[in-house]
């Protein structure tokens, strides 16, 4: 929908492109980085010579949307001096706020979903000619499969591929069902051969990308849902089916000289033929994303979270048994509703059994809209809340360190990926488990893969020689 707007009409040509959240963003703002450069747009890297400000959102915590309404209003005194610059919100908080976010930030021109992108040179004409645009829609299908990424956030070396977009599983606390969708995959022909095309152009790693990669299926396009209803018709072919444990089989063997990660799993949806598939190939990095986001099954269940604390442990030792060098890390939630001290020391119980590499932790917050907002209250003290998040960190940084330290005396193959932030003279490069290297530059190049040797460490860095 359009909004009328009497905003002077100029031809906007020259973008600037901001992005929050997630490598899914990431993605998506290479994604709408192609879309504009084939319809004739340039886009910069700085935002006070540009005729047009997308800011790609996300909206999984009230932390982010603050951050944005704050970067927002750092760009007033810029809008008013340039009165044909038009902004635009895209992503997960363009799609929860839709009209809202216009009327609440007045010097918002377009909001698009993370489904509209497609139309953005559409969107931004309808701004030059003085309109305000809302143009948020959900799609059923996979929705740029056909679309060869620009990758201007990449160093040359690492590439994100976009497998899976939205989410089934409406876990009780989380938005991304409501701002990305229902799940649907990609064409797995046109994810290998993305691949092929990476790896001709020089990359040394790819990661598949998804809100759930294990649920990764395609049976010829689609919602996940539907898939029961597709397999009752007569013409239904069972072995064009692909599962994920498929797709990371025949993603190994396709680019054997590739690195492949990816992110994120859900625990309910990981199966033991992913896990073998893992183990059997030296080219899948041997580290997993593994949210749990409690130690309590109390709380799983009223977070809707579809499995057990039990159930996550014996995951857990299944994959330490067929893959003794990998590497886990979590998410968790301190503070959502009800959680008490007992609950809190579960967490921590479970962290200890673990032993996680590295983790994300972070304190409940409502997000308008989700079952935890209409049917939690929101009842644990801000106080208890920082304080068992202290706990998480600091207990965190200890396994980091433990599991850092096993490192130290031996030699690791990392990917050098770039120069070290905190010298020129260094590199840093990940090893298989995704843990950063630095080391000395010597006649080392970006794109290379080396052996090097950890001769000391940090809970977040090995520090080696080459």
């Amino acid at each position: 929908m359009s909004l009328s707007n009497t905003r002077v009409s100029h031809k906007s040509n020259k973008v600037y492109i901001e992005t929050y959240g997630c490598q899914m963003n990431v993605s998506d703002s290479e994604i709408v980085s192609s879309i504009l450069l084939k319809n004739n747009f340039s886009i910069i890297d700085d935002p006070y010579k540009a005729d047009v400000i997308f800011f790609n959102t996300c909206s999984i915590r009230d932390k982010a949307e603050q951050r944005l309404r704050n970067r927002l209003n750092n760009f007033k005194k810029l809008k008013k001096d340039k009165p044909y610059l038009k902004i635009g919100v895209l992503g997960c908080m363009a799609e929860r706020l839709k009209e809202k976010l216009i009327e609440q930030e007045k010097i918002v021109d377009m909001i698009m979903g993370p489904d509209s992108y497609r139309n953005i040179p559409y969107v931004i004409r309808e701004a030059d000619m003085g309109n305000k645009s809302v143009n948020v829609i959900l799609s059923n299908e996979e929705t740029y499969a056909d679309i060869n990424p620009v990758r201007r956030s990449s160093n040359n070396v690492t590439a994100f591929i976009s497998i899976t977009r939205g989410c089934d599983n409406k876990c009780s606390f989380c938005v991304v069902p409501l701002t990305r969708g229902m799940e649907r995959s990609r064409n797995p022909i046109s994810i290998i051969e993305e691949a092929k095309h990476l790896h001709d152009e020089g990359y040394k790693q790819i990661t598949l990308l998804g809100q759930n990669v294990d649920s990764y299926l395609w049976y010829g396009g689609g919602p996940k849902k539907d898939y029961k209803q597709a397999k009752r018709e007569p013409n239904f072919d069972m072995k064009k089916t692909w599962n994920f444990s498929r797709l990371l089989d025949e993603m190994a063997v396709a680019v054997p000289s590739m690195r492949i990660r990816f992110s994120t799993s859900n625990p309910q949806d990981m199966t033991e033929d992913v896990i073998d598939v893992i183990a059997k190939h030296d080219n899948i990095c041997k580290h997993i994303h593994l949210p749990i986001q409690s130690g309590s099954s109390r709380i799983l269940r009223m977070m809707r979270r579809g499995h057990t604390k039990e159930y996550y442990k014996d995951l857990i030792d299944r994959i330490k048994s067929k893959i003794p060098d990998c590497a886990i890390t979590h998410d968790m939630i301190v503070g959502y509703p009800s959680e008490t001290d007992y609950d809190h020391k579960q967490t921590l119980d479970l962290m200890n059994y673990v032993r996680y590499s590295h983790g994300f932790m972070f304190k409940y917050s409502e997000r308008p809209g989700t079952y935890a907002y209409r049917k939690h209250k929101d009842d644990v003290k801000e106080e208890d809340k920082d304080n068992r998040l202290s706990d998480l960190i600091e207990l965190q940084k200890e396994h980091s360190f433990g599991f850092n330290k096993r490192y130290v005396g031996t030699n690791v193959k990392v990917l050098v990926e770039g120069v070290s932030k905190k010298s020129d003279e260094k590199l840093f490069g990940r090893n298989s488990q995704n843990i950063v290297a630095i080391f000395p530059k010597n006649n080392n190049k970006i794109g290379d893969y080396i052996d090097v040797k950890i001769k000391d460490c940090t809970s977040a860095t090995l520090i080696a020689e080459s």
